[in-house]
């Protein structure tokens, strides 16, 4: 540690004292994105701070019921679980609302200090380190629709997820009525999350009953994920606190639309000045950006599990359900997958409408903005923008711009991809399709309540 550092370090351990602080809580993020973490006291902070920190790495070799994969190769009983080296990233240092704490974002890194092969925040940084090296700077934000039910998490548990209330009644998309009656509500997430330094843009009722919109803040570089995730988190954490629970799934139930997690963004140069916008242009769009959607076209469909990384995520994306099936491109047309929003040199950008609410924010972020760096690097041209009802035309485009329609197909059809293996390593590819592949066998070996309805009594 540098003795700049220390010093930095001595005066954060300073301001912690004069604030009563006894502890920091740190947290890092999955493949699934699961943000796991823990409480340390300020001794121990100190120590992370200089020289690093292990964590367990059944953190890589478990799902989201903490049940251990099967076939992963990078760890399992094995390997005996050792610890993954980590380190705590310091700029991301921000304030827990309610607690007097401090909370930070960790990063796993190799044992040699360098980047972790299978953590999902340093597969992003290594992404936006290659847009860099090109003089690209990454802009971009989330937005993220979830449902919030008058429920807790006994309740739902109770309940069998089955007739859950919804904290409104009907559709109400955009409504100022759902949302001035809740006011308390909407006001104070947004002030929470603005509190939280993961600052809203915009926070309103979609359509659906008890369904929210949340357009986070765009940012530069990581930062963006980074406070994605910590609000995909947070946002719950505040919910749970008011006596509710809310739901990022991409589909809680088939009456209803799916929870979609768009993905703007946009490429700079150093001076800022928005790369995608070239005001002569048709639709003001530069070459660079017309090659990062032909990018997006030619890989998001090889690459689509790390977009849809759960069994729940392809029930969203089927015909009718607001969510492409196929990577249509179009100019402000929110009927395709890929929507190119032209603008003034600030706000022209490319939103990704593929991805739902489910998806694991670093994943998205680099499956995203991977493919768009490989179409600049190859010069990759679109097809031609869809005019009107993309949903029309989606069965009669080639196989290859085509979705897969579940987490098997997507996870063997990323695993094939050698470009994968060239964007984001073999190592990350090798586990992150391992563990897809027991997400969906998970899911194939339990009976679920369509199959009692529909077989119990009549085969």
């Amino acid at each position: 540690m540098a003795d700049s550092d220390q010093d930095v370090l001595a005066q954060k351990l300073t301001q912690y004292h004069e604030k009563g602080v006894t502890k920091v809580k740190l947290g890092l993020t999955d493949v699934d994105g699961v943000m796991r973490g823990k409480y340390v006291g300020l001794d121990k902070f100190a120590g992370l701070m200089e020289k690093g920190g292990g964590f367990c790495d059944c953190l890589f070799g478990w799902d989201v019921d903490d049940q251990l994969y099967d076939e992963s190769r990078y760890t399992g009983w094995h390997t005996g679980f050792p610890d993954a080296h980590f380190r705590l990233v310091a700029a991301t240092e921000r304030w827990l609302p309610d607690e007097n704490c401090p909370f930070f974002v960790g990063e796993f890194v190799a044992s040699d200090g360098g980047d972790h092969p299978i953590c999902p925040r340093s597969l992003l940084t290594r992404i936006v380190a290659r847009l860099s090296d090109r003089g690209l700077i990454v802009r971009s934000g989330f937005e993220y629709e979830f449902f919030v039910f008058q429920e807790d998490p006994h309740s739902v548990r109770d309940k069998g997820y089955q007739d859950l209330r919804p904290l409104t009644p009907g559709n109400f998309g955009y409504s100022v009525l759902r949302s001035s009656v809740e006011s308390d509500l909407f006001a104070g997430l947004m002030d929470y999350a603005g509190a939280f330094e993961c600052a809203l843009e915009g926070l309103h009722c979609e359509t659906g009953p008890g369904v929210w919109e949340a357009a986070l803040k765009a940012r530069i570089g990581v930062d963006a994920a980074d406070r994605a995730n910590l609000f995909k988190t947070f946002s719950k954490v505040f919910l749970q606190r008011e006596g509710l629970i809310g739901t990022f799934m991409a589909k809680w139930s088939m009456d209803y639309p799916g929870q979609s997690g768009h993905f703007h963004f946009s490429f700079e140069d150093e001076q800022h000045t928005n790369l995608f916008h070239e005001p002569n242009a048709d639709s003001g769009m530069s070459s660079l950006q017309r090659h990062a959607v032909g990018g997006l076209q030619r890989y998001l469909p090889e690459w689509i599990a790390m977009l849809a990384p759960t069994t729940n995520s392809y029930t969203r994306l089927v015909k009718g359900a607001w969510a492409p099936t196929a990577a249509t491109w179009g100019i402000e047309n929110r009927t395709a997958g890929i929507r190119v929003i032209p603008g003034g040199e600030r706000s022209q950008r490319i939103e990704c409408r593929i991805g739902g609410a489910d998806g694991n924010p670093y994943l998205v972020a680099s499956a995203v903005l991977g493919a768009a760096l490989q179409g600049i690097e190859e010069s990759l041209e679109p097809t031609a923008a869809v005019s009107g009802n993309a949903y029309e035309i989606q069965d009669s485009l080639p196989a290859d711009l085509q979705f897969s329609p579940n987490l098997r197909m997507a996870a063997e059809r990323l695993g094939k991809s050698t470009k994968a293996n060239d964007v984001f390593g073999m190592e990350f590819v090798d586990h992150f399709v391992t563990s897809r592949l027991w997400e969906a066998r998970e899911y194939e070996r339990h009976v679920n309540s369509w199959q009692l309805e529909r077989y119990f009594e009549i085969i």
